[in-house]
């Protein structure tokens, strides 16, 4: 673990948020059960290793878990060129009229107007295709702009459920299964648009709802469909000169009016992930309800609404390291990491998660 103590004597740096952990702790599947991983509780100076399922206890009656409803797409599509190279697609977006922006990998960039034929389900074989557009949003875009289409005329949601893959994060090993269909994807998932998991909401099941709804916790949600990007390095040690990627949120009209309700009756607000984070935060600081955000939350930032965040633990020199330093505190946050390395915790995607505490005073904001 980094052993440097930035902030009061000097900026944060990329390597402030580095650490190293062993391999064998980045969990490759899914815990048995969803509610059977475990949580490190680190609300309080001395950490308290738990089960996931012990969460109901550590709220309060009138607190507020705020999820995020987003629902992961099979967004990995293969294929290849007329030439016969191989290629890789990841759909970041729904663009409208059978468009789509999408990452691209391939030896050779194809021309623009080019049909890609890509490879379906065996037993639907009905033409699947991607013609190259141009690039997204602009000429300089990272993203690719495709028309991806079939013979018969289904949209592009219909088209990835029956012939993509799962889009598992670039540190787990295998190819997609049915079992990763079912674990990467929440048991709440509604809105579709998502190409990496909502992580921290993965450890939730309908009997840990249940058990969180009678002990009188509230439950709202909030949609953040969560990009590639997060998966994205930061390639400088100036923080200020990272460009932070864009994901489309929408907080609706239900849930602001809980977040209203939760502050008047003295509840916590307790966000289900950094994404819900980034969501009510976003809105938060401006005012916006739906649209994109690039909000980039490093230490230093001035939390207006959430009070505890549930998540899981992120990568070396992540933008989410930051975001939970921020939030947690840098010196707090790297011990649990080293208390977590040394209990054996599971990394990442599949696998635990942990309890925080707003570290900051609270500054005046929306409610």
């Amino acid at each position: 673990m980094s052993t440097s103590s930035p902030g009061a004597t000097r900026p944060y740096t990329l390597s402030d948020f580095d650490f190293t952990l062993p391999p064998e702790l980045i969990a490759q599947h899914p815990a048995p059960e969803r509610s059977g991983s475990r949580l490190l509780d680190g609300t309080a100076a001395t950490p308290t290793d738990r089960i996931f399922r012990e969460l109901p206890a550590l709220l309060k009656t009138g607190d507020l878990l705020v999820f995020n409803d987003t629902k992961v797409i099979k967004a990995r599509l293969f294929g290849e060129k007329p030439t016969g190279g191989k290629l890789e697609l990841l759909i970041e977006r729904v663009l409208g009229g059978n468009q789509v922006a999408a990452h691209m990998r391939v030896s050779k960039k194809p021309e623009v107007g080019t049909t890609l034929a890509l490879t379906g389900a065996p037993a639907a074989n009905d033409g699947l295709r991607a013609t190259l557009l141009g690039r997204w949003p602009d000429a300089d875009g990272a993203l690719f702009r495709f028309v991806l289409s079939n013979d018969a005329g289904d949209d592009p949601y219909t088209l990835m459920e029956r012939h993509g893959h799962v889009p598992l994060p670039p540190y787990i090993s295998h190819r997609d299964s049915a079992q990763d269909a079912a674990r990467y994807q929440t048991v709440f998932a509604k809105n579709p648009g998502a190409v990496a998991a909502p992580t921290a909401a993965l450890h939730f099941d309908d009997a840990l709802l249940d058990a969180i709804d009678a002990s009188g916790v509230q439950r709202a949600h909030v949609t953040l469909h969560v990009g590639a990007g997060t998966f994205q390095p930061i390639k400088t040690e100036n923080l200020a000169e990272h460009q932070m990627h864009s994901e489309w949120y929408d907080v609706p009209l239900a849930t602001r009016q809980a977040v209203a309700a939760c502050r008047a009756r003295g509840g916590r607000i307790v966000a289900v992930g950094t994404t819900t984070v980034r969501t009510l935060e976003a809105w938060a600081q401006t005012g916006q309800v739906t649209g994109d955000t690039q909000i980039f939350i490093t230490p230093g930032f001035e939390f207006k609404l959430v009070d505890l965040l549930i998540t899981n633990f992120h990568l070396p020199k992540s933008t989410l390291m930051m975001l939970v330093s921020a939030f947690a505190g840098y010196q707090h946050i790297m011990a649990l990491y080293a208390h977590a390395i040394h209990q054996q915790y599971r990394f990442f995607s599949y696998g635990d998660a942990m309890l925080l505490r707003l570290e900051q005073v609270r500054v005046s904001g929306k409610s």
